[in-house]
């Protein structure tokens, strides 16, 4: 899968980036939401974990900007992460446009999950 994080907060890329590394994934790194659209609208990205809380354009926003943008043929898979656990937060989140939603901190099990479930759908399992 093409994978894109969108995280303006250098530990948390690392961190992101050790679990992908234990999961065999790779992704590619931004640090706002603007270079998020910039790159989702050069590249085809199966999914895009997406910070909510970024300098210049958040989550919300690039979400909502790469939606708009999308090509019918391809839609990416947008993961909310965010400290931000209410209700109205993933409300907030899902009406960007955004198709899922992960707590900070995570853990391993919790990508693994997510990925795996959008990995079965991109080859037409479940």
């Amino acid at each position: 899968m093409r994978i894109l994080v969108a995280e303006d907060n250098h530990i948390n890329q690392m961190v992101v980036t050790k679990m992908l590394d234990r999961l065999s994934y790779t992704a590619d790194f931004v640090c706002d939401g603007r270079e998020a659209v910039a790159a989702a609208g050069r590249v085809l990205y199966d999914v895009i974990l997406m910070d909510v809380m970024m300098p210049i354009m958040g989550g919300i926003e690039a979400s909502v900007a790469i939606r708009h943008s999308e090509s019918p043929a391809h839609r990416a898979h947008i993961i909310a992460l965010t400290a931000n656990a209410m209700d109205e937060d993933r409300e907030r989140c899902i009406d960007a446009g955004m198709d899922d939603f992960i707590s900070k901190p995570f853990v391993l099990d919790t990508l693994r999950e997510k990925l795996s479930v959008i990995a079965a759908a991109i080859q037409g399992v479940g």
